[in-house]
Order: C-alpha cells, then sequence, then structure tokens
C-alpha cells in the first residue's frame, strides 16, 4: 500500500543518491514496487553500459525538465513528454547532455521478468504472468 500524505511542501525533501541519479521519493508502498518520485539525471549521464532497460512493474515517466536521449530510437524528448510503460516492455538505453528531472510512477504489474539462459553469458528476459 502507498503512503497516504495530505498536500505538502515536496520542494524541501533532500536529494537522495540511488546509483548514478538523484531522487526525491514523494511516496513510497511498503510493496517494494510502488513508487512516486522525482528523479534527476546529471549532465552527461549515459546508460548504454545497462543495454535496453525492462522492469517488472508498471512504469509512468513525464520529463519535467532538461532533456534526455533514447539511443535505440535515435530520437531526443524535452519537457512535457511522457511515457506508459507495461511489465516488460523495451526501453532505452538513454543520455542526457544537459541534465534531466523526471516525474516516476511505478506500480506492480502483475508480471515478473525472468531471465531465460539462452547459452553462456547469454539471457532473454521474458515477461510472464506472476506466479
Amino acid at each position: 500500500m502507498r503512503d497516504e500524505m495530505e498536500l505538502f511542501e515536496a520542494e524541501g525533501l533532500p536529494w537522495q543518491p540511488d546509483g548514478a541519479i538523484q531522487e526525491k521519493v514523494l511516496s513510497r508502498g511498503s510493496d517494494g514496487v510502488t513508487l512516486t518520485r522525482l528523479a534527476w539525471w546529471p549532465a552527461g549521464l549515459d546508460t548504454s553500459q545497462d543495454g535496453v532497460i525492462r522492469h517488472s512493474y508498471h512504469e509512468e515517466v513525464y520529463l519535467l525538465e532538461g532533456y534526455l536521449t533514447d539511443l535505440t530510437l535515435s530520437q531526443t524528448f524535452g519537457p512535457g513528454c511522457y511515457t506508459s510503460r507495461r511489465p516488460g516492455m523495451p526501453h532505452g538505453p538513454y543520455r542526457t547532455d544537459a541534465g534531466c528531472v523526471l516525474l516516476e510512477i511505478r506500480t506492480p504489474g502483475g508480471l515478473c521478468v525472468t531471465a531465460v539462459p539462452q547459452a553462456v553469458g547469454q539471457a532473454e528476459y521474458v515477461a510472464q504472468p506472476d506466479p
């Protein structure tokens, strides 16, 4: 279940590190998946080393500030762009030259993403219904 909060000053929340980005968590669920946050990607961040990304949860992202380049699509997106991704939907990798701020909302997806070995050192990720 998601945290219950009435209107509050989110500006005063501190930025916290989360890997290569900084986040302000606005709301978090007790399930370990449900999350609403602001994510700040610093200038020059490139997620190419992570390859194409897939999640086991539903993800919505709204680009608030800056520009984000999808390296697979060779397309750059700016403020006001929005995406809604179902569990297992491939996306990225990404790069931001000047940095960007995203509003990200995660909810449980009802699917799990599992690695299926294909050959030594390789795996294919397949979305399947939760057991």
